[in-house]
């Protein structure tokens, strides 16, 4: 398959960004929806998300979507205690979720720490991928670290480098908490489109290197169909 160059769209600050993003997600969610399928998204977490999330619990635009025929996933989670404020699927569920007619049994976060361990919460949610025929995802949302990380995909960590699971365990991350499930990267490039939305000069260096094609992680994974960097002007200050 051709590798398609990804494209870039510069907005003029988080809000806007987060508004554009909204709005593009849901045109892209009634699309996938428009043969009669079950449009399959990937959520990230992080402060640009939550904003994206709330504009699309608040945009006029969300009855376009049949909410019961999408299916929820998540690209990376911190292992935490169930209903944790700073896990990635509590913030999904406060900003969006719990505004929006979903099925239940089509959100599909991972595992909190409920005392069985992150390698075992991997593996199940490897094998609920598996039971649900390791779909294609439609969208895959995707933040950027300052240090380049994606998902809960570190710099110099091994885990950047399995290819043999669909999801794994990270320890001592570096950023807390230590530990954390994610997405391993053959099944983060198994999607139609990656987005990645990323928003603040602190991510400036992090985006550029990505876009140049440094050795990191946010350099490598890319849409089957379409990459896309939403950018605000401050993330994208250091692109050439």
């Amino acid at each position: 398959m051709t590798e398609v160059d990804p494209e870039l769209l510069i907005h003029s600050d988080a809000e806007d960004l987060a508004f554009s993003v909204a709005g593009r997600l849901i045109t892209a969610i009634a699309d996938a929806q428009s043969t009669g399928g079950i449009a399959q998204v990937v959520l990230t977490g992080g402060r640009v998300a939550a904003k994206v999330y709330e504009a699309v619990a608040g945009s006029p635009a969300k009855v376009e979507v049949d909410w019961q025929r999408v299916e929820f996933w998540w690209g990376d989670e911190r292992f935490l205690p169930p209903g944790d404020p700073e896990r990635n699927e509590t913030q999904a569920r406060d900003a969006f979720l719990s505004a929006l007619d979903v099925d239940p049994a089509r959100v599909h976060p991972m595992a909190a720490d409920t005392g069985q361990g992150a390698e075992a919460a991997a593996t199940a949610y490897g094998e609920d991928l598996a039971a649900a025929g390791s779909p294609a995802f439609d969208v895959l949302l995707l933040g950027v670290g300052p240090d380049g990380h994606v998902a809960s995909l570190f710099p110099g960590y091994p885990q950047i480098a399995v290819t043999d699971a669909a999801a794994v365990a990270v320890h001592d991350s570096p950023k807390p908490p230590p530990t954390r499930i994610s997405l391993t990267l053959p099944q983060l490039n198994n999607a139609r489109e990656v987005w990645f939305v990323v928003s603040g000069e602190d991510k400036a260096e992090a985006v550029a290197k990505a876009l140049a094609g440094n050795d990191i992680p946010a350099a490598q994974p890319k849409g089957q169909n379409r990459t896309l960097w939403l950018l605000d002007q401050a993330a994208a200050q250091q692109v050439s």
